[in-house]
């Protein structure tokens, strides 16, 4: 705790004095851009990782990055979406999935999971698709358990902004145009980013210049495929 107290005097005397106009500006009104909906691991930190100023992400967190359907409405999660493509009108929402993440190892060893009912329960918004790819990869020998570690985040990635389009405020956005999704898988240990790209169901680095290295080598392993 000590330790969070001495980060706020830090914020209070050095970084808050930086950025009180802008507090000030919004400290009655907010009109950020993007919906960031990602995992509640510690390592993951969207504001650090986009360099964005207060304002800019209304963030949405919890185990697994999960979306579950509109009439759930114990987490919050679909209250948190509604609110932000209906009042908030956010251009952009991103479904970000990150490496070495608690909820998907837990999806491929649900043993871990038998003194965590809730959390069993809530990992069940993971979808039948991941389920389904999960038993799959479970009888391929010739992978790793960090190989089906990252295809199950990806999976659930997708099958989560699946879910996200099936909201009604979400769906009516993306029907008018006012809304892009986005599905994002965050490396802890490179700081990279890859992008689910639907054209071609696949993920490729966030920023062109490494996409660009990477692209054609995918193609080619398609097509050995």
């Amino acid at each position: 705790m000590q330790q969070l107290i001495d980060g706020y005097g830090r914020f209070r005397s050095k970084v808050f004095p930086q950025h009180a106009k802008l507090f000030e500006k919004l400290a009655n009104t907010q009109h950020p851009g993007t919906l960031f909906i990602c995992c509640s691991d510690s390592r993951v930190m969207p504001e650090m990782m986009m360099q964005c100023d207060p304002g800019v992400l209304f963030s949405c967190r919890n185990a697994g990055n999960l979306i579950p359907p509109p009439t759930e409405t114990g987490s919050g999660v679909p209250a948190t979406i509604e609110y932000a493509v209906r009042v908030l009108k956010v251009q952009d929402i991103v479904v970000c999935g990150h490496s070495d993440c608690g909820a998907m190892k837990a999806i491929l060893k649900p043993e871990a999971l038998e003194s965590l009912p809730v959390v069993r329960g809530w990992l069940e918004h993971a979808g039948p698709s991941a389920r389904w790819l999960t038993r799959m990869l479970k009888t391929s020998a010739s992978m790793s358990f960090e190989e089906t570690l990252k295809a199950v985040t990806e999976a659930n990635v997708i099958v989560q902004m699946q879910n996200l389009s099936m909201h009604p405020s979400v769906d009516e956005a993306l029907k008018q145009g006012k809304v892009s999704l986005h599905g994002w898988v965050y490396d802890i240990a490179s700081g990279g980013i890859r992008s689910f790209d639907p054209r071609q169901g696949a993920f490729f680095p966030l920023l062109p210049e490494t996409r660009a290295a990477v692209e054609p080598r995918a193609k080619q392993e398609r097509k050995i495929a």
